[in-house]
């Protein structure tokens, strides 16, 4: 038991590192913020792996290293909570479909764990997506009278996370389908 909380705390601690570095290396769309990166899929991976509490957790850790090494734009408390930490956090959701995912993958049935996989990625992209929406009505509107805060924010979320959403998806698929045990956690053997 205590070999399985270490593996777990140890994979939470690279994977939110993988996640930081994933994050550095985006193409950013807009000049003040957005990128389409990588940074997802390690969260979601932990997400698949561990269930709800290595996503969120992973994710956690991913949306706090960016504000502590610099990497974010904040406004206010609130704003950066809510574009940082929660954000990355929501990614983790996608473990709600840790289960049939490792089910399909365990049983070989390889289109039924794609289908699982783009439906878990999609739900922690929509739930992060609704947190920078939020943030950008509330707090940074669309700098244009004529243009609604709700439409800016709209398509600027939507032009770098939609992208962002089906990268994650192919790689995870990919990932997943070709190396299934990556999906679980390895258990530990004892010497005997």
């Amino acid at each position: 038991m205590e070999r399985m909380k270490l593996l777990f705390l140890l994979e939470v601690a690279i994977f939110s590192g993988i996640g930081l570095i994933l994050d550095r290396f985006s193409f950013s769309i807009w000049p003040q913020g957005g990128s389409i990166s990588f940074a997802m899929v390690p969260i979601i991976l932990m997400a698949f792996r561990w269930g709800l509490k290595g996503g969120l957790l992973t994710g956690f850790l991913v949306g706090i290293l960016q504000i502590i090494l610099g990497g974010a734009y904040i406004l206010t408390p609130v704003q950066g909570a809510l574009d940082y930490p929660i954000a990355f956090t929501v990614v983790g959701m996608a473990g709600l479909f840790a289960g049939p995912i490792q089910r399909a993958l365990g049983d070989g049935l390889m289109k039924k764990a794609v289908t699982w996989i783009t439906v878990g990625t999609f739900i922690g992209v929509l739930l992060r997506f609704i947190c920078h929406y939020l943030a950008g009505v509330i707090f940074f509107g669309s700098g244009d009278p004529s243009v609604p805060a709700w439409l800016f924010s709209l398509t600027y979320n939507g032009s770098y996370l939609g992208p962002a959403f089906i990268l994650t998806a192919i790689v995870l698929g990919t990932l997943l389908t070709t190396v299934p045990r990556v999906a679980t956690q390895q258990r530990t053997r004892r010497a005997s």
